[in-house]
């Protein structure tokens, strides 16, 4: 059985002396024909074709379009055989539907050569793209594929001026008097070739299906900042002594210390101070490079580099929301986390559900952590009604050790009146961790004051005696609530 075949051709960058006589003996040829667009000088030169102009009107987002009109191509060379698809410009040039149909085991696919708009855009602008060292980028993803760059860059795809907003506000680091040419129509008797600055970008021109942007410089590259922060990470490993020293086992203290303080910093910030959000910015900074240490050892090794993480990451959260990716419905928080579930237990081929809980927690955390892998398969009390009477019957059972004076029945029955305390916690959705640093934090406070107050009354507190000690405490809980 012979595959479906989807011929492809290229309608060239403007009016019909851009397209060429075997292109124009293809349209002729294949009967059953389709265009990405109409909204093209060429696409007249296609007769009786289906167009998929309408497809842009009704999707959501371009990712839809293009499964959209890969699928009915598909369809449609089953059903025919083969089919004709002609695409604006080159079919090679920035065509996410041919990418996806070449991709696509169902048909075969016959590219044609076309002319596209870069053998224009090269002559308008007098530029060898290669001396130049040009690179060509999608204006819908300008803020990261123009990472690290800071030009020449040629940026198609920019068909309305949110997509310019989008593209001037990617560069924080632009002073806004960055020379950019815009370039419209290119070929067709109204070609427009505008020249204007980063900060008129996007109010210069109104732009269309046929525009694209020409960026000869930018001060700084997009991305900067982390590429600098990266670059830094690996002229410490390589020239500082310490640093050269370090290895991932001798980094887990600091890695451990640098979230304590990021910790403590998130629960320091004010909402409704911003000089608060300084601190919080320190603290993320010096985490983050603990990150980029071990990705800088790492890449040292060969074994992987930060670009590997971010990449791995990134492909772990869009596998992990195919409800913001994909077809799946999740309508609430609870849909949300199962799916998660659902998915990671999928990818780590995971036979308990215990398998991926850090070990390494600090321990009312890691009772929090196994208590809630248990509870999602349903091994729980239902309510907080269950839960709290076990603290009584814990605590009965540490009394009853106390008195026979063992120490390992005492360590036990300890470990589980705190285990029990951890289930109410739970139940209460209050996280044992932070509320035991509040209940203490809270406790140094009220001390220190009772500190504060022996040492204005000359009180040594060491001889003071409990009696004493607890007056000044009472008088520290009252001075806190005013």
């Amino acid at each position: 059985m012979t595959t479906p075949r989807v011929v492809i051709v290229g309608l060239g960058p403007a009016g019909p002396e851009y397209v060429t006589e075997h292109t124009l003996s293809e349209i002729a040829r294949v009967p059953h024909r389709f265009l990405r667009t109409s909204r093209h000088p060429s696409a007249f030169l296609v007769p009786t074709p289906i167009t998929f102009d309408e497809i842009y009107e009704a999707a959501d987002t371009f990712a839809d379009v293009y499964a959209e009109i890969t699928g009915r191509l598909i369809a449609a060379a089953q059903a025919h055989g083969e089919v004709l698809y002609a695409v604006p410009g080159s079919p090679l040039i920035l065509e996410r539907t041919v990418r996806s149909l070449l991709n696509d085991p169902r048909v075969d696919c016959l590219v044609q050569p076309a002319m596209s708009f870069l053998d224009i855009v090269y002559a308008r602008l007098g530029l060898d793209p290669v001396e130049a060292g040009l690179t060509l980028l999608d204006g819908h993803e300008f803020a990261t594929a123009a990472a690290g760059h800071a030009g020449p860059l040629l940026v198609a795809h920019t068909h309305a001026n949110w997509v310019l907003s989008d593209i001037k506000l990617a560069v924080e680091q632009a002073m806004g008097d960055e020379p950019v040419v815009i370039l419209q129509r290119l070929g067709s008797p109204d070609e427009a070739i505008t020249r204007t600055t980063w900060a008129e970008l996007d109010r210069t021109v109104e732009a269309d299906h046929l525009t694209s942007i020409y960026i000869p410089h930018l001060g700084a590259p997009v991305g900067a900042t982390l590429v600098r922060f990266h670059e830094l990470a690996r002229t410490l490993r390589e020239q500082c002594p310490w640093d050269r020293e370090q290895t991932h086992q001798s980094l887990v203290r600091y890695l451990l210390e640098e979230t304590y303080e990021v910790v403590d910093a998130l629960q320091a910030l004010d909402p409704g101070d911003p000089t608060t959000d300084e601190h919080l910015i320190e603290e993320l900074g010096d985490l983050l490079y603990q990150i980029e240490f071990h990705a800088t050892i790492a890449e040292q090794e060969g074994r992987f580099t930060m670009a590997d993480v971010a990449q791995g990451v990134h492909d772990k959260l869009v596998r992990r929301h195919p409800h913001v990716f994909g077809d799946v419905v999740a309508d609430d928080t609870a849909t949300v986390l199962s799916n998660w579930d659902a998915i990671k237990q999928v990818e780590k081929g995971r036979s308990s559900v215990f398998e991926g809980v850090p070990h390494s927690l600090p321990s009312l955390s890691y009772a929090d952590a196994v208590q809630r892998k248990a509870a999602k398969v349903g091994f729980d009390w239902p309510d907080i009604d269950g839960a709290l009477p076990k603290i009584a019957e814990e605590a009965a059972e540490l009394r009853a050790a106390a008195d026979s004076a063992d120490p390992a029945a005492v360590h036990d029955e300890l470990g589980d009146l705190l285990f029990a305390v951890v289930n109410v916690a739970r139940h209460l959705g209050v996280e044992p961790e932070s509320a035991l640093r509040a209940a203490t934090l809270k406790f140094r406070g009220r001390f220190e004051i009772v500190e504060q107050l022996a040492g204005e009354r000359g009180i040594v507190l060491k001889a003071a005696g409990l009696t004493v000690l607890d007056e000044l405490w009472d008088i520290a809980k009252a001075t806190e609530r005013r």
